[in-house]
């Protein structure tokens, strides 16, 4: 029995989890949901969490949802695994900017592209530049092998799934030099690849 289980489903951003769960080396339990089935619109597992979406993660009685709260809250919770960056050093404010950087900006400008800019009503923009975006991401990754200091935190698992997630998964994140210098030996790391054979050999069963 482990104390820590991963509500996943997939596809979706449960892999993100998956992948921290997996640069953790911690036991860990699945419980997969069928979204095709609708459930996550269960009642005990909204129970879990409200909003009916995957990731949610429980470690022991605690329950935290959103998955860069998830990577975040683990990689303090294991120090042990030097995933995080410690509350009084300097590079704590960049660990936390890159951490949110992906779902907070990259994310909604990245979903926005592919779905062709959606016109509203109001003459708003209510999402970053996409030539913003890369230009920040290229910029903030040029010549790096990790987004914070000199190894690798839960903020390359956040950020590096976003470039993932737009850059191959949707096609729509254009495939700079630097981000793809920055990716690939993200990419091939042993933790993510035993995230990517667990998700193919779960989506199976499934």
């Amino acid at each position: 029995m482990t104390d820590l289980t991963l509500y996943h489903a997939i596809p979706s951003r449960g892999f993100v989890t998956r992948w921290m769960l997996e640069e953790l080396g911690e036991p860990y339990e699945i419980k997969l949901l069928n979204f095709d089935k609708d459930e996550q619109k269960r009642q005990d597992y909204l129970a879990v969490n409200p909003m009916g979406r995957v990731p949610a993660l429980r470690h022991g009685d605690k329950i935290i949802t959103e998955s860069a709260a998830i990577c975040t809250y683990l990689a303090d919770a294991f120090p042990k695994a030097n995933l995080s960056v410690p509350i009084d050093s300097p590079l704590r404010a960049d660990y936390l900017r890159w951490l949110f950087f992906g779902p907070v900006s990259a994310e909604p400008t990245i979903l926005w592209s592919m779905l062709g800019h959606v016109k509203t009503e109001v003459d708003y923009r209510p999402f970053a530049d996409m030539d913003d975006v890369v230009r920040t991401l290229s910029g903030a990754v040029a010549g790096r092998s990790f987004i914070v200091g000199h190894r690798f935190t839960a903020a390359d698992v956040v950020l590096g799934s976003t470039i993932w997630w737009g850059m191959r998964l949707l096609g729509v994140l254009p495939e700079t030099p630097e981000l793809v210098a920055y990716w690939e030996p993200m990419e091939a790391r042993p933790a993510r690849q035993r995230a990517v054979a667990g998700d193919e050999r779960d989506g199976i069963k499934q």
